[in-house]
């Protein structure tokens, strides 16, 4: 890394400029929308031109001064490109994960690019002297070895207990806590982390581009026959940016985890019914044998990625997140009935 990409840390107020990693993604739309719409000035790292051309469209259609956001080609396993990301930046969002439900063939191809990729923002983020890196982590990192129970601020989960996807976020939430410890200096680099449970809510771009947005796509389309015994602590997308937005100017939230999610785990079923009384009738809603999903489990990775989780019940800690950064839950019945229109 060369001396152009560093500079002092200024002490800010409220973030002027932000970065969003993963700018086209589901939540990184999102999080831009409300950076834009709160007056901020965004930059954007997108890995390639589908990317590129994905947010800036979706952005100049959704919001006042869209066209005016910065993109930059970067990737989580390159250093290129990260250096001009940053520079002049005082705040990073890194939202930028990879993300599928089943378990991936190589467990590597999920793990690595988030750790080495967390750990590659936060070196080029504290070069560029940023003051505050929010990322974005998930429940799994806190409770996604418990069968029942709360999740909360202070929890870990196993990392040899749980899937590739939930590895990759405990590996790299700790390879984050792990830079910030290991700094050194009067001024250093804050980090705040926001854990959500499962994401809902409409969908900028109009399409299923998530693991989420395409279970619910799939459940409208009638591509699901049967409903899992799968029940998450979930979390409205719009509220998922505003937390982060605000995460960036309390500053008692520097050094903290946030949990963001439904105390009480949302059944799928229970999405499922309430689909189908807002008018979309294909969604089915017959229960799936758990036991023929554990048959099916060695034969298809998709299946394989869902069945540890059947019939667990585990509830969220997010007392500190309403009190702290001001979330009011959005109804989760609201969130998945507007992610569904927005596919239409």
């Amino acid at each position: 890394m060369g001396r152009g990409c560093r500079r002092e840390r200024a002490v800010i107020q409220s973030a002027k400029t932000v970065l969003v990693t993963g700018i086209s993604g589901y939540i990184g739309l999102h999080c831009a929308r409300e950076l834009l719409e709160q007056g901020h000035q965004v930059r954007g790292s997108v890995r390639s031109t589908e990317a590129e051309a994905i947010a800036k469209f979706t952005l100049a259609r959704s919001v006042p001064r869209g066209e005016s956001v910065e993109l930059f080609r970067t990737n989580l396993l390159r250093d290129d490109g990260w250096c001009e990301a940053m520079e002049g930046c005082d705040a990073v969002l890194h939202v930028a994960s990879p993300f599928i439900m089943g378990e991936p063939r190589h467990p590597d191809d999920l793990i690595k690019p988030a750790v080495e990729g967390t750990a590659r923002v936060m070196r080029f983020a504290e070069a560029a002297g940023v003051k505050r890196v929010v990322l974005t982590s998930s429940t799994m990192a806190v409770s996604s070895d418990m069968e029942s129970g709360v999740g909360g601020p202070k929890d870990w989960a196993d990392p040899d207990r749980v899937g590739s996807y939930a590895k990759s976020k405990i590996l790299a939430e700790r390879a984050a806590w792990d830079f910030i410890a290991a700094q050194t200096g009067d001024k250093p680099m804050e980090l705040v982390v926001i854990n959500p449970g499962g994401v809902m809510g409409p969908c900028l771009t109009g399409k299923p581009r998530g693991t989420s947005t395409r279970m619910i796509s799939d459940m409208i389309y009638g591509r699901v026959p049967m409903v899992p015994d799968l029940a998450f602590c979930m979390v409205d997308v719009r509220d998922v940016a505003r937390v982060h937005v605000t995460a960036l100017d309390v500053s008692e939230a520097a050094g903290k985890r946030f949990i963001l999610a439904s105390e009480e785990p949302i059944p799928l079923m229970h999405l499922a019914q309430t689909l189908k009384e807002a008018g979309f009738d294909k969604v089915a809603t017959r229960k799936a044998p758990s036991l023929l999903l554990r048959l099916m489990a060695p034969f298809n990775k998709d299946v394989k990625g869902m069945v540890g989780f059947l019939g667990r019940r585990v509830r969220a800690d997010n007392k500190e997140t309403r009190h702290l950064l001001g979330w009011v839950p959005t109804p989760l019945e609201t969130s998945v009935v507007e992610m569904a229109k927005s596919f239409r």
